[in-house]
């Protein structure tokens, strides 16, 4: 899934912390073991901080940012998910509320049990747990999950994850069910029955219902691109007022029952999300925490810069959480135009690219490790290969001589779009580039419009700075999404970036995905890695940390692996509910 991008500019502070830590074992995944906790940042990896919370009280986040999805339909951003799916509407799976690797098991949500399949897993059925209501009280039904998974298709709606269309039988030209269309493929035999037939074997289906397509929505609450703004509760709360980019709150749903829910906690009495904040400011104002801030969390990750207050502080030390988000940025080039068709050009830029100083940019080896394959380790036993061996720092001179043999021996001009909290990478990058001839134009976009804008194939720039998220621990929830052609879109494009369309690659794809052995298939899939990797369809970057430094009055907090190293906001809350305002 797509990763949100949101820290900004680094100083000469993120330098002096990237010396500073070089004593440090480099950044790991949470539970990686010893190693992992002589890094000052990970020392909280796979805990809960703050103790237990108390019920009641109002949390406040702290944000730079809108929401770019609340619509579950729509939903397909780490954070966004986190948010929707734990505080808003319920989802046929979910993810367990722990920390560490204990944070990736599948459970029960909507759904009695994690689904029963048949017709050699092409068939899945799943029933709702009855008392389950919406939050005027009404009750949650299959034909409601079955509508929003027929909306995700719906052209006016973009951006959601695609396993529907991808696996669905008669996905193929569907356009949603304005005009009287339904799926036959989804069918409803009664209000808590719901049976999906696929076009071929998916034996990891359940891990797909974890997604927000699989949440309920109602007929008669769908107001098409306007219910973005204001999704129907069928989770703990509901929202009071949201006026975009500057303030969300939430309230109680008195119609969630706790009994019919195992993994949220709902301790907070009200959440307030206030936007448009400087992320200096939060940084700040949370390292401090004083009066209402100490019932405060951040929704973005900390700065690079502010790292150098932190980490010393043996105080700050523990109220900060950083797990790993287990996810891979990449500078994306748009393979379908040149100069970027040429694969020797994109080779070149993977030799001038230097990691190192987009490391440095990030706030050094504390929050960050160089990634030299695109699917983080996790999807390979804890360790990515090296098959490319391009240095670390970078190889001017390899970068020339490709360039020289792609017929661009003087380099040539181009630009990249970057999220506003990643500019300090995207002048890293540009620097690098152009010292091999490559002169980059760097472009920042607001980050609840960074998607909007790169996943418009029509009028985007050439290289994008962005990233990926496996959805669950399998290859083939991360290489099919970036890199298989067949399933760019002109509007609401998500994942391939690079608008790569390789027949081989999508052959292999095929080949793996009909594998019934899962040893088998997870090596196909690494190997697969090392293909694409020498194709350059993309350059691997960095696998990040997601810092967040803490209010003292906070609860029940850990970043939950499997949405990116956020805080799992099933769980989070107040130490003392009286000391919290707003």
């Amino acid at each position: 899934m797509n990763k949100r991008t949101l820290t900004a500019l680094a100083t000469a502070l993120a330098a002096s912390l990237a010396l500073g830590a070089t004593g440090c074992s480099k950044t790991k995944h949470a539970d990686a073991g010893p190693d992992a906790r002589k890094n000052p940042a990970a020392a909280n990896a796979g805990t809960v901080v703050g103790g237990t919370p108390q019920k009641g009280g109002t949390l406040t986040v702290l944000s730079n940012q809108d929401f770019t999805h609340l619509d579950p339909a729509r939903n397909w951003v780490m954070n966004d998910m986190d948010f929707g799916t734990r505080m808003l509407y319920r989802t046929l799976v979910t993810y367990k509320a722990a920390p560490g690797t204990g944070g990736s098991e599948l459970v029960p949500d909507l759904a009695t049990d994690l689904g029963t399949s048949s017709n050699g897993a092409r068939t899945w059925t799943f029933h709702l747990k009855p008392g389950v209501r919406y939050e005027d009280g009404s009750p949650v039904t299959a034909q409601d999950v079955k509508y929003n998974v027929e909306r995700s298709f719906s052209p006016d709606l973009p951006g959601g994850a695609d396993y529907a269309a991808r696996y669905l039988v008669g996905a193929d030209g569907y356009q949603g069910p304005a005009q009287g269309r339904h799926l036959d493929s989804v069918k409803t035999p009664d209000d808590h029955t719901i049976v999906f037939e696929l076009r071929k074997p998916f034996a990891e289906f359940p891990n797909a219902t974890v997604m927000p397509t699989f949440a309920p929505v109602p007929r008669a609450q769908d107001k098409g691109p306007q219910y973005d703004n204001r999704p129907f509760s069928s989770g703990p709360y509901k929202i009071e007022s949201y006026q975009r980019g500057k303030k969300l709150v939430l309230v109680r749903n008195t119609h969630w029952d706790a009994s019919t829910d195992q993994v949220r906690k709902a301790y907070p009495d009200r959440l307030v999300m206030v936007m448009g904040l400087k992320g200096n400011q939060i940084d700040d104002r949370l390292i401090a925490s004083q009066g209402a801030d100490a019932s405060a969390v951040s929704w973005g990750a900390l700065r690079p810069e502010s790292a150098a207050k932190v980490l010393p502080s043996a105080e700050v030390r523990k109220r900060l959480v950083a797990e790993s988000t287990n996810c891979t940025d990449m500078v994306q080039m748009n393979t379908g135009h040149a100069p970027f068709d040429k694969v020797k050009v994109r080779q070149a830029v993977q030799y001038a690219l230097d990691k190192d100083a987009v490391l440095t940019a990030s706030g050094g080896p504390a929050f960050n490790d160089p990634s030299t394959a695109y699917m983080p380790a996790s999807l390979f036993g804890g360790k990515q290969p090296d098959t490319a061996k391009v240095p670390v720092a970078g190889d001017m001179a390899k970068a020339k001589e490709l360039l020289k043999e792609a017929g661009e021996p003087n380099g040539f001009t181009t630009k990249m779009t970057v999220s506003t909290g990643d500019k300090g990478r995207g002048e890293a990058i540009q620097q690098a580039l152009g010292k091999a001839g490559i002169k980059v134009t760097i472009e920042t976009v607001d980050p609840s419009a960074f998607y909007a804008t790169i996943g418009d194939t029509k009028n985007r720039t050439d290289i994008v700075y962005t990233g990926w998220c496996p959805d669950y621990p399998s290859g083939s929830t991360f290489l099919p999404f970036v890199f298989d052609g067949r399933y760019i879109k002109e509007k609401g494009n998500s994942g391939n970036h690079s608008l790569f369309r390789d027949d081989a690659t999508m052959k292999r794809m095929d080949e793996i995905s009909a594998m019934t052995d899962a040893k088998q298939a997870n090596a196909a899939w690494q190997q697969l890695d090392g293909e694409i990797l020498a194709k350059a369809p993309a350059v691997p970057v960095l696998v990040r940390r997601w810092p967040l430094v803490l209010g003292t009055n906070i609860a029940g907090a850990y970043g939950q692996t499997s949405f990116g190293g956020q805080l799992d906001y099933a769980t989070v809350g107040l130490k003392d509910p009286s000391k919290s305002q707003g």
